[in-house]
């Protein structure tokens, strides 16, 4: 036990020695973290190897076109008891060995045309889904980007509203101890104190549950995203909702796949009544077959070696297959029936949405500026308060309520505005027109490389909650013959 107790002060120094000398940590932006998800993501991986997948899997419908060639060999030993009139018995064996090689090209074949017909659709339909994987990515990336983003800045709006909850807390005991306020002014603060203390650990949770989703989707250890720069500037609000739904009801790749899905019910359909058609097929071989023996057909013992080269047509008429073919006909009729609602289901789903995320995003713009003014009328209120505290004509419960107020704004200022950076990549997927190009615009209102604000930290709130309105500072004369309270330290923002 001796030695371990030696030994633990001495751990716990070299520990804090090299966090000491730790390097900075390099702050990522969100192409950067974007590029890194690409390469890790499972989600997105698996669905670049079905793009694949379904990429061989359309080439082997052009095989029904094209000539197939069989090469073929054989070896056979015959034996035969042979009864001779006037010769009695006898026995003989009778080797063969032949090898030959034969190719057939189609040519009438409507169901294989028809198969060839849908591996062009069925390409279309893997490329859709590539696309709406690849979108999907970039949103949950930039979705979990910003979560980080947010969840620090409450953290560190939390151990503002702390500090100047507690310093509030010093002032009202204070005050009491001289006899100019009452005990309930600091059981008020002290109360107020011990709600945002709980507030912190909740808000200290968050944002580990929120790095560990961006590590899990990025692939790496501690990812540190880049905050946004000071002054925040926001895209402006987009107009003309109605082209924005035109452009998705014309290339959203949830569209074009029910549209391609509906094209290949149809063919289906072609390939099903194929089956009342004929076929016909050119073939073409050269074999070679030796007898050193003779052939089992003929007394001769002399060897025998045929080459035959052989050219000609097959046609093939099905007449009636049990009543299969009409049945599946009407099988296919059903299925396209279906793949056409589906079909009006995705026009009408995109339109929804993209009316959805329209609206939703020119509110979210509306509430940043609403927020704006909010987060400096709150300012100002809170200075007031705490300068009508000194002078009297304020409890210290009007002081706390502004406190709260002030950083509440400041959180949801922030949220806001994150919404408006997401909101504009949820309208272009969907709408079906989000590309990674649509990330260029948000990565560059990111704060710049080395500079004060490019490492957002638990324990300064970023730019994002600040407003560009600058308030007026409260001006309040104190009231004739009041003694002025001792001077309070403004929070820091």
């Amino acid at each position: 036990m001796l030695p371990r107790l030696r030994l633990a002060p001495l751990s716990c120094a070299l520990t804090a020695t090299l966090a000491a000398f730790a390097l900075p940590v390099h702050a990522q932006s969100l192409i950067e973290l974007y590029d890194a998800a690409r390469a890790y993501d499972a989600t997105y991986q698996s669905a670049r190897s079905t793009y694949d997948a379904n990429i061989a899997r359309a080439a082997q419908a052009k095989a029904g076109l094209l000539p197939s060639v069989g090469l073929s060999a054989s070896a056979a030993h015959t034996r035969q008891d042979l009864r001779l009139e006037n010769f009695g018995t006898t026995s003989r064996d009778v080797p063969q060995e032949s090898a030959g090689i034969n190719a057939t090209q189609p040519l009438y074949r409507p169901a294989n045309w028809a198969t060839y017909e849908q591996s062009k659709r069925q390409l279309d339909i893997a490329q859709a889904q590539l696309t709406i994987a690849e979108q999907d990515l970039i949103v949950r990336v930039s979705q979990a980007y910003f979560d980080v983003l947010s969840s620090q800045d409450s953290l560190a709006l939390v151990r503002a509203q702390k500090a100047a909850t507690e310093e509030q807390l010093a002032f009202a005991k204070r005050n009491f101890e001289v006899g100019t306020t009452t005990i309930t002014d600091t059981r008020e603060a002290q109360a107020r104190f011990d709600l945002v203390v709980a507030q912190e650990i909740a808000a200290e949770n968050d944002l580990q549950i929120k790095k560990i989703a961006l590590d899990q989707l990025v692939g790496r250890v501690n990812a540190v995203p880049t905050p946004l720069a000071a002054p925040v500037v926001l895209p402006p609000p987009p107009t003309n909702m109605e082209q924005w739904v035109r452009q998705a009801e014309d290339g959203h790749p949830s569209i074009v796949q029910a549209q391609r899905n509906l094209e290949v019910a149809t063919l289906e359909i072609d390939k099903a009544r194929a089956g009342h058609k004929p076929t016909l097929d050119a073939q073409l071989g050269y074999n070679v077959t030796n007898n050193p023996q003779g052939t089992a057909t003929s007394t001769s013992l002399q060897g025998v070696r045929v080459n035959a080269a052989s050219i000609g047509v097959v046609f093939n008429m099905p007449l009636f297959a049990g009543f299969a073919t009409e049945n599946r006909v009407r099988e296919t009729l059903a299925l396209e029936d279906q793949s056409r609602s589906t079909l009006e289901a995705a026009r009408r789903n995109v339109t929804q949405a993209t009316r959805s995320a329209y609206l939703g995003l020119v509110a979210g713009a509306g509430q940043v500026k609403a927020l704006e003014a909010a987060e400096a009328s709150s300012q100002s209120a809170l200075d007031a308060n705490r300068l009508g505290y000194q002078v009297g004509v304020r409890i210290n419960i009007d002081v706390l309520n502004s406190q709260s107020q002030l950083f509440q704004t400041r959180r949801d200022l922030a949220q806001a505005r994150y919404n408006v950076l997401l909101g504009n990549l949820r309208l272009r997927q969907a709408n079906g027109s989000l590309t990674e190009v649509d990330l260029q615009p948000i990565n560059g209102s990111l704060a710049a490389p080395g500079s004060a604000g490019a490492s957002a930290s638990p324990d300064q709130p970023s730019a994002a909650t600040r407003s560009p309105i600058q308030p007026q500072p409260a001006q309040v004369a104190p009231p004739a013959g009041a003694t002025p309270a001792p001077p309070v330290r403004p929070s820091t923002r």
